[in-house]
């Protein structure tokens, strides 16, 4: 016989979890976003640094050098900041899937059973 007061109380958990969910992901998407604008700003102030001294240098040569390390450092610190930000999003799609493992699992579980209990018609 169905049981209401059962259905509500899953219907309660499956929504607490859903908003847990919810909240958990916005809060990575957030992270995220600042991290983005954070490196943004510190890429933009280096180039605007980097182009105030490259305005001063006198030879050919020490602005190639200039350049050279410039251009280095930059594609070391895009490199860091692309392993981060990977990081961080792998994080959010582990945080966004971890409500629903379990579940998964279970079907995944029964669904075998039923289909090991299925006999093939010859």
């Amino acid at each position: 016989m169905f049981n209401f007061d059962e259905a509500n109380k899953k219907g309660k958990e499956a929504m607490d979890t859903a908003l847990k969910s919810y909240s958990d992901v916005t809060k990575g998407f957030q992270a995220i976003a600042a991290e983005a604008a954070e490196y943004s700003k510190k890429s933009f102030q280096d180039g605007v640094a980097h182009f105030e001294t490259l305005a001063g240098v006198k030879s050919f040569e020490a602005a190639f050098e200039l350049q050279s390390s410039f251009v280095k450092s930059s594609y070391e610190n895009f490199v860091t900041e692309a392993t981060k930000m990977s990081e961080m999003y792998a994080d959010l799609a582990k945080t966004a899937y971890k409500p629903y493992e379990a579940p998964v699992a279970a079907a995944a579980k029964a669904a075998g059973k039923a289909a090991a209990s299925v006999t093939p018609a010859a």
